[in-house]
């Protein structure tokens, strides 16, 4: 296999209907999916989620859903091969909205890529579209804190409202402030079970990071602060790397 070397690069012509690409990544308690919906929202970027392109595509009966419907049915993972076909028929949407005049300017990934061969796909298909990333942020918060945040979550189990018992808490101890159902700690919000989760996040995208980084292209935002400031941070740093950078060239 030919080594691929930064040397060796193409510019990206810009035109109209370019999109940008923003990947954000965080553990779980780092109050990504928020900071998701309110970067989109400030820069008018489309969603990105795997998860939710899976159920669109079910739901669609398109025939990409009927394949990964038949993969759930066998309770097997989705393949990256699907996984990488859903994010380019959504890129393909998103161009064609932005050529309507949408006002869409590009993409966030939130939840992809989790891999380095789901990350090496992701940069085939945008060399195939003459694009690039645009920047890679990852919230940081500190290990105890995201445990704090996860294991005091409880959820009402007649709305589905979440509280934290710590950052914000009910009016009564153990009632929905907002339907009186009882609230109930998940399963997998006990300090045992979230200990497990973070250690299972760091070991999945720690190589992944990395490389990123090795690439110059991550931007680090500290998440131990209010809402708005991660946010006006996560808006800064995208804002910071949309300079027209080299494509690598295979």
């Amino acid at each position: 296999m030919r080594t691929t070397h930064w040397a060796e690069v193409r510019l990206v012509k810009e035109s109209p209907n370019t999109l940008m690409h923003v990947i954000l990544m965080g553990p779980q308690g780092s109050g990504k999916g928020t900071q998701s919906e309110r970067v989109r929202a400030r820069l008018n970027l489309g969603s990105i989620a795997t998860g939710e392109l899976f159920r669109e595509a079910i739901k669609s009966g398109t025939a990409l859903g009927q394949q990964i419907q038949a993969v759930y049915d066998r309770g097997e993972l989705v393949p990256d091969g699907l996984t990488v076909a859903l994010v380019e028929e959504r890129l393909d949407q998103l161009a064609g909205e932005r050529a309507r005049g949408s006002g869409i300017d590009g993409a966030l990934y939130d939840g992809f890529p989790r891999t380095l061969a789901q990350a090496d796909a992701l940069n085939r298909v945008l060399q195939a579209r003459g694009e690039d990333l645009t920047a890679v942020v990852v919230i940081d918060v500190p290990r105890e804190t995201l445990v704090e945040r996860l294991a005091g979550r409880r959820v009402c189990s007649a709305c589905g409202r979440v509280y934290n018992i710590e950052s914000d808490p009910p009016a009564v101890d153990g009632v929905c402030s907002a339907c009186g159902g009882q609230l109930t700690q998940r399963a997998d919000d006990t300090p045992g079970a979230v200990a497990k989760r973070l250690d299972l996040y760091q070991k999945e995208t720690a190589p992944l990071v990395d490389r990123y980084e090795r690439e110059g292209r991550v931007q680090r935002i500290d998440g131990d602060r209010s809402i708005d400031e991660v946010t006006e941070s996560i808006v800064a740093a995208i804002r910071s790397s949309m300079a027209p950078r080299p494509a690598r060239v295979r």
